[in-house]
């Protein structure tokens, strides 16, 4: 089996984590008769020689000897050397890794019919992925479907077709039969499922009529008839890890994400899936379900309520996995997660103990439960902060779930005061501790909260950094409290010189109404300020109206030259300050297209300027009819505030209520 393997000098050779001096010790591992060490061994091959998909020489070096180890009968959990190589030749390995597995792709169509299922199954994919001849391919493929016995192979040979589909669509024909044959009686649920995902991606018109329901059946049947897979434990070493993590039911979680993957943009279909998938009577079936809601949920707009709902009923239920997954999603969902309410509600009566949740390093933070509660904007998560704030430590992030409460918190202020009071301003993590307390009370308007925000203004030491890191929340509170906040002037006054000036600005207007104190130093920021002091500059001189008009040639400067978020707050100034939309419009339409995040401070702009930002409308009206959320990436992937586009809706819907 390790023929040559002494004649590499696998010490010029390189992986991860050095030199490759060790890699022969691992290949040797890999055909151990000891499964600890055939494990351990290939935690070595894929933490080093293999680090995170990565390709090294020493890499290209193993593969005639992974191909070697994978045909010797007598070498044991073949099927995940196959898996390796198939995942070293992947194209994102790049070219000379491809070549190296492809040019030994012969060694898989034996491998496909190995007696071992695993092999089996991992060597399908790769006759498509690396054998050169598309009909051999197809006759081979289906020669296989109509041999093979093993429901997971089965699985795997259908997601060849579907892969043979896209690398060959010119001989696509043969594969999309074969699909739609297995789509059928006599096949399993579950292969006639994985058949219908790929009809789904690559043939609708091969698709039943009735997909959904017909889907929705197929998911039932299957888990009626699926027996449970053998429970043994896992090596500790980071291939077991990795299988420990994975879903129990990986296939079945596999099977639907394909046919969500399909249907795409059909929303309505996928929410009937989705309601399908959440009312099976199989958990995992659901936990799947409540996952891929997710994506559904962050990409698209729709009316959610009965899949929501339903995720909310997952509560009652006495599975952990099942029940955190829940939380999870509607954690991410706020006000769309209201009519799952009265369950979040009942979790947060009946189980205290998830109120917080602890880490073992770092400070508690706000459990999933009350968290999501908070954040659909019920007001019956008020007594559980109430108990919080009142306890010996604040959850990290509470005064940050408190915002979305909006005046129904206000109970909550006085101990929300007591908390910043009692922020030990030498502590290196004062700024992380005040910043939730500062957002609540900024969010609430407390007048009486004046006196703490100053003591954090006035009496933190320089040395620690503490001062700069709290100082633009703090003036921002001030901000928000107006007039209520007249006695902080002379600390404002004393910012006016420093990197939050314009913040400072702003909240000294607000206190004092004073222009002539203000605008000499917006001015100054406005043209020569750094960072997002133009921005700030330019929304504070907005507030001042015509009070502003001194900085009128700045601000129509700074529209026309700024970057993007300059542009739009310089523009919503001039608005402010002379009332004239000619040179306004143009800023705002183009903005609203290069930049999707400014669309919420443009529509609400729009709304302020009443008749006279009619001629944008035509946006508004544009963006009320997209299904897709205004900054979310296909597949539900990334970085997605449901929030800020349900908040982008609502003020569309102000401009345009007829729509």
């Amino acid at each position: 089996m390790f023929t040559g393997i002494d004649e590499v000098d696998w010490t010029s050779l390189r992986h991860a984590h050095g030199s490759a001096a060790d890699v022969p010790a691992l290949l040797r591992g890999l055909a151990s008769a000891d499964a600890a060490e055939r494990e351990a061994a290939l935690d070595g091959m894929y933490g080093s020689v293999h680090h995170q998909g990565n390709v090294y020489d020493s890499t290209l070096a193993c593969v005639p000897f992974l191909f070697t180890l994978s045909a010797r009968a007598e070498v044991r959990d073949r099927g995940a050397l196959v898996e390796l190589l198939v995942s070293i030749g992947a194209e994102s390995a790049g070219a000379r890794a491809q070549a190296a597995v492809r040019a030994r792709a012969e060694a898989f169509v034996a491998l496909a019919e190995d007696p071992c299922p695993w092999v089996r199954r991992a060597a399908a994919g790769a006759l498509v992925r690396f054998l050169d001849e598309p009909d051999r391919v197809l006759e081979l493929l289906g020669r296989r479907i109509t041999a093979e016995g093993d429901e997971q192979v089965l699985g795997a040979l259908t997601a060849a077709l579907g892969q043979f589909v896209l690398r060959h669509p010119a001989r696509a024909a043969g594969a999309v039969d074969l699909l739609a044959a297995q789509s059928e009686p006599p096949y399993p649920p579950g292969i006639r499922l994985a058949a219908l995902g790929q009809l789904a991606l690559h043939a609708r018109e091969r698709l039943p009529a009735e997909l959904v329901p017909t889907a929705v059946r197929l998911l039932r049947e299957r888990t009626e008839h699926r027996s449970a897979g053998p429970d043994g434990a896992e090596a500790d070493t980071l291939v077991g890890r990795i299988r420990r993590l994975r879903p129990s039911d990986e296939e079945g979680s596999s099977l639907l994400r394909t046919l969500h993957r399909a249907l795409d943009g059909r929303v309505a279909d996928r929410i009937a899936l989705l309601v399908g998938q959440l009312s099976s009577p199989g958990a995992m079936d659901r936990c799947n379900a409540v996952w891929m809601s997710a994506g559904l949920f962050r990409e698209w707009r729709a009316d959610f309520t009965a899949p929501v709902r339903l995720i909310g009923t997952q509560l009652r239920r006495e599975e952990d996995q099942l029940r955190d997954a829940s939380v999870s999603v509607l954690a991410e969902l706020f006000g769309l997660a209201a009519p799952a309410a009265d369950e979040l509600h009942a979790l947060v009566t009946v189980r205290p103990d998830l109120w917080v949740r602890t880490w073992e390093r770092g400070r508690p933070s706000l459990g999933g439960p009350l968290k999501a509660l908070a954040r659909s904007g019920d007001p019956r998560a008020v007594p559980a902060l109430a108990q919080l704030l009142a306890g010996p430590v604040v959850p990290g992030g509470l005064g940050f779930e408190v915002v979305h409460l909006g005046r129904a918190a206000a109970p909550l202020a006085p101990a929300l005061r007591h908390r910043l009071g009692r922020v030990p301003l030498d502590s290196p993590e004062a700024a992380e501790l005040a910043a939730p307390l500062l957002a609540a009370v900024t969010a609430l308007a407390d007048a009486a909260a004046v006196p703490e925000v100053l003591r954090l203004l006035r009496g933190a030491p320089h040395g620690l950094g503490t001062r700069e890191a709290m100082a633009g929340q703090a003036v921002r509170a001030l901000d928000a409290l107006g007039t209520a906040a007249r006695a902080a002037t002379p600390v404002l006054r004393g910012l006016l010189g420093t990197p939050h000036a314009a913040s400072a600005a702003g909240a000294l207007w607000a206190a004092e109404g004073d222009a002539e104190a203000v605008l000499p130093v917006l001015l100054r920021e406005l043209s020569f300020g750094r960072g997002r002091a133009p921005r700030t500059a330019a929304e504070q001189l907005g507030r001042l109206g015509a009070a502003a008009r001194e900085a009128l040639p700045a601000l129509r400067a700074l529209a026309e030259s700024g970057r993007i978020w300059e542009r739009v707050f310089a523009a919503r100034a001039l608005w402010r300050i002379e009332g004239d939309p000619e040179p306004v419009l143009p800023v705002l339409r183009s903005a609203w297209s290069q930049n999707p995040y400014t669309r919420c401070a443009i529509a609400e702009c729009l709304a302020a300027m009443g008749p006279a930002g009619a001629p944008l409308h035509d946006l508004v009206s544009a963006e009320l009819a997209a299904t897709r959320r205004h900054t979310a990436r296909p597949g539900g992937y990334g970085s997605h505030d449901i929030a800020q586009d349900e908040r982008l809706l609502t003020a569309c819907r102000k401009l345009l209520p007829s729509r």
